[in-house]
């Protein structure tokens, strides 16, 4: 990593995560494969931001560890990138252990318990999905017809007054670094 810390990715542990590292990695991995509209890929990390926002709309009463889980809900793919999920898919098994063994070990280092409770996990994928709508008809050319089979049609005031924009990834990446330091100083 970045930070000189050197990650085993089979077996990570938490003093090897640094928030730096995420940041950057989130930051300049792109989601929908780059199949996006405009001068820059819209990044993971960008997509953490959202999702977290959104959450925030979901549940308002939820503790700040969870609006944290929300943020860091894709961080392993600072190092094991993003699959499209018929690619995940494909991969099996393996994926979704390699996943799961990074968030655990991610989740700790920022005082999160290894396993996010199934209400919160259930809660964050659905802002994930209503950030995947936004994008999809925001910047992969989606209709909205056509997003609305793959991600469902997101309640109005879930995705209200949300425009995405894409930026530049050190942008991105000190955005994402500012979030995550405010909501730790919450805890």
């Amino acid at each position: 990593m970045l930070s000189g810390r050197r990650l085993d990715l089979l077996d990570p542990t938490p003093v090897d995560i640094e928030i730096e590292d995420i940041a950057h990695g989130l930051a300049f991995v792109a989601r929908w494969n780059g199949q996006t509209q405009g001068d820059f890929p819209y990044s993971v990390a960008e997509h953490s931001l959202l999702v977290e926002q959104i959450f925030a709309r979901i549940s308002p009463e939820a503790p700040v560890k969870w609006r944290l889980a929300a943020l860091l809900h894709d961080a392993p793919e600072y190092v094991i990138g993003d699959m499209i999920s018929p690619v995940k898919a494909a991969v099996g098994p393996g994926y979704g252990e390699l996943d799961a063994r990074l968030a655990a070990a991610i989740h700790l280092r920022f005082g999160l318990p290894g396993a996010i409770p199934k209400t919160v996990k259930a809660r964050i994928k659905r802002a994930d999905k209503v950030s995947a709508w936004l994008e999809a008809t925001q910047l992969a050319g989606f209709a909205e017809a056509e997003a609305d089979r793959f991600f469902g049609r997101p309640a109005p005031a879930l995705a209200e007054g949300l425009r995405l924009h894409l930026r530049p990834p050190a942008e991105v990446r000190a955005d994402f670094t500012a979030r995550h330091e405010e909501l730790l100083a919450q805890l």
